[in-house]
């Protein structure tokens, strides 16, 4: 009685395009969020005359902001 050993099966873990598709739409969108639009793409917006709001309502825009000085991405 012989063994045969030729009747090898390999088994291939890939990642779904798909997937990886979807993850890099979703760090493209982080990126601008944090990098450029700071929030106001969601409808936290700044007022112009950069008073920044009336207190307590600001909570985004500082969110993304210091979002921006973490990721060392320049500001001010």
């Amino acid at each position: 009685m012989s063994l045969d050993s030729r009747n090898v099966s390999k088994e291939s873990r890939s990642v779904p395009k798909s997937a990886v598709g979807i993850l890099l739409v979703v760090l493209a969108f982080g990126v601008f969020m944090v990098g450029f639009d700071q929030g106001e793409l969601l409808g936290f917006a700044v007022p112009a005359d950069g008073s920044g709001g009336e207190p307590g309502t600001n909570w985004a825009h500082e969110f993304y902001h210091d979002m921006r000085h973490a990721a060392g991405v320049p500001c001010h």
